[in-house]
């Protein structure tokens, strides 16, 4: 069995997420997508190689063939213990950020070795997540209504007072009239779903609960930092089409299981870092000014519940240069 990781690693991956937010920021409303991502995982890669850890990318940006770093598979850090799985998105939002539209940011999530759940065969998911309020009370083979009628009720105000977070998919037209049809306020938002999940399981967001399909790798980076918040989240497979569905069941996909936050994320030593690329409700983006840089970053950790908000200001001049395109990252100040 792994050994506990007693060493706070989330300082060491808020580095990664600041490097890739400093690199892919420069890229924003440029509509480069693929530019920027790349960008991201420069940064994030050299960071997270530095860092005193034997890691394994569990999510990351595809298998080896696909991505020729942070693949799923990949060793990264020194080597040396904490043994660790790594969940890693430089940029969810890639959209957002290549359209100067808020909301994106890169994350990092760790726990120990073999506590990740790895959806290896199914690209998107149904989610639910809520807060520690209302942890407990949730049932994704319920509907809606009755959902969003318990939430309400564990955190004693009226379904009409509750915020729902839904990603604006033509999928979605039932359940956003379902949501409609209980008296909840509805939000759409277009891309970045982690974000909105880690905002559904804070206090004071203005959010109250995520709902609908979305990624799957991502639906594990949320569990992540739900998980370490107290939250609470269910998650069930989702196929595309048929196609889908019948590679995913002869894989061994179960699409009726209900997948809960333990079996999404096991344990409790698990730590999560962020930092916002462009301007949103749950971060403050990359702000560049002469020689300089100002990012903004949540820290969580697990084993204590303790969050961290950073506001960090970079001098561009001091830091290291680690790609021949010239764009900068933090070198462990």
């Amino acid at each position: 069995m792994p050994e506990p990781i007693e060493r706070n690693l989330g300082f060491e991956l808020v580095r990664a997420t600041e490097a890739a937010a400093l690199n892919a920021a420069r890229w924003m409303g440029k509509g480069e997508r693929n530019a920027a991502d790349q960008a991201a995982v420069d940064a994030m890669r050299y960071v997270l190689g530095s860092v005193e850890m034997d890691g394994v990318v569990v999510i990351g940006e595809g298998e080896k063939d696909e991505a020729p770093m942070l693949y799923i598979g990949e060793g990264v850090g020194t080597g040396r213990p904490p043994t660790a799985d790594l969940a890693v998105d430089p940029i969810d939002g890639t959209r957002l950020l290549a359209h100067g539209l808020p909301g994106s940011i890169s994350v990092v999530a760790l726990a120990k070795r073999h506590a990740l759940y790895a959806p290896k065969h199914i690209v998107y998911a149904h989610k639910l997540v809520v807060g520690h309020e209302a942890a407990g009370a949730i049932d994704l083979d319920a509907s809606a209504t009755t959902n969003l009628r318990a939430i309400a009720a564990a955190k004693r105000c009226g379904v009409d007072d509750l915020t729902v977070v839904v990603l604006d998919r033509p999928r979605h037209a039932e359940l956003v009239a379902d949501i409609r049809r209980a008296g909840a306020r509805i939000k759409l938002i277009s891309d970045g779903d982690v974000a909105a999940g880690v905002a559904a399981a804070l206090a004071d967001t203005g959010v109250d609960v995520l709902m609908g399909v979305g990624g799957a790798p991502e639906a594990v980076i949320t569990a992540c930092a739900v998980k370490a918040l107290g939250g609470d989240m269910q998650c069930k497979p989702y196929a595309r089409d048929d196609a889908e569905r019948a590679r995913a069941e002869a894989a061994g996909v179960d699409f009726g299981r209900v997948l809960l936050l333990e079996d999404l994320v096991r344990g409790d030593d698990v730590f999560f870092a962020a930092t916002g690329i462009t301007s949103g409700e749950l971060l403050g983006g990359v702000r560049f000014f002469g020689g300089g840089a100002h990012t903004s970053s949540l820290i969580i950790r697990g084993k204590s519940g303790t969050i961290r908000r950073l506001e960090s200001t970079h001098d561009l001049r001091k830091l290291q240069q680690i790609s021949s395109l010239g764009y900068t990252v933090t070198d462990g100040g």
